[in-house]
């Protein structure tokens, strides 16, 4: 357990939480609704700091991330919580509960990922942002050793807090979910939020992927697979988009995605967006990279199976445009 960063003490033993739009207001005992900081004798408390849930290696492309080391594995860790409550979400058992943990500092985090040759560490299954202050000390100490940190995230964080975080990051793959009303009355969360850590990330250098779960009778009409393109649109249309198909999970009862649907949003996003995938379904549309310039295939997918076939000295080996891919 380590104090938290951003609160402020209150009356009667009460503390805000500072780190997300909630600002949970927490009585002595109380846990806040991210299940990782508690009130304990008037202080917020990180309790989650080096708890592991959860510790792999793999594909980095599983992130998903596609312009960034593709083909590399990743070791991947998390610790229990999140801040918000997505009905379908896939971890839950995860990420709105407290389970079994093991400790490791910083510096072990570190030696395991040199152990298992990994280049980098990616935060994810969960949200590492109400991991906060393991996440920006394991992302100081990973920098040290000369590897990279990656985060799988909501984006649902303050301002300063994340100010603090952008220079310790290197990638990032935010789920922009859907409208603002679905921010609200379904995942208890603030669309505002998470646009503005996407810009803020985007403006600090950090290689930036986003991810839409398109939800039948949720976020999967025209109209607001259209928000998503021309939010893109307006900050860098090269900035790749997954679209990534829903399956009933957890308290959500409404049908897996039709394939049909996939399609359609795919054709709309790649009529605007030159990096457009799809995830979580088996076709042969939108798995690889191609040249926005000359159309040829840079990278080649199967699964998680990655092929760089395209690229020279970090161009388009047929036309010589310089990729738009961290290598």
């Amino acid at each position: 357990m380590k104090e938290a960063l951003f609160y402020e003490k209150m009356g009667e033993g009460k503390v805000r939480c500072r780190l997300c739009f909630h600002e949970c207001v927490l009585k002595e005992g109380q846990l806040g609704f991210c299940l990782a900081r508690r009130n304990v004798n008037g202080k917020l408390i990180a309790e989650t700091y080096g708890q592991l849930v959860a510790a792999h290696t793999d594909p980095i492309e599983k992130k998903p991330l596609y312009h960034f080391h593709p083909g590399e594995a990743i070791l991947s860790v998390a610790a229990n919580g999140c801040n918000l409550a997505c009905p379908f979400c896939q971890n839950a058992e995860i990420a709105r509960h407290r389970t079994r943990s093991r400790q490791a500092t910083p510096e072990e985090l570190i030696k395991m990922a040199l152990e298992h040759a990994s280049k980098g560490i990616a935060y994810t299954y969960t949200e590492p942002l109400v991991w906060y202050e393991y996440l920006l000390d394991a992302s100081k100490a990973a920098h040290e050793a000369g590897l990279y940190n990656v985060i799988v995230t909501n984006g649902t964080i303050d301002e300063k807090p994340l100010q603090a975080l952008l220079s310790h990051l290197d990638a990032a793959n935010i789920d922009l979910k859907g409208d603002e009303q679905f921010y609200r009355k379904v995942l208890k969360g603030d669309r505002e939020s998470v646009i503005r850590t996407i810009r803020m990330m985007h403006e600090a250098g950090v290689h930036v992927e986003l991810t839409t779960l398109l939800i039948p009778e949720g976020n999967d009409s025209e109209a607001e697979v259209d928000e998503v393109i021309s939010f893109i649109e307006g900050l860098d249309s090269n900035i790749p988009l997954h679209l990534s198909r829903y399956f009933p999970h957890h308290g959500y009862s409404a049908s897996a995605t039709p394939v049909d649907t996939m399609l359609r949003a795919y054709e709309q996003a790649k009529a605007r967006l030159p990096y457009v995938y799809l995830g979580n379904v088996l076709l042969s549309e939108g798995q690889n990279t191609l040249c926005p310039a000359c159309g040829a295939t840079l990278i080649e997918r199967l699964g998680y199976r990655t092929q760089i076939t395209g690229i020279k000295d970090k161009r388009c080996a047929s036309c010589g445009r310089e990729v738009d891919i961290v290598l």
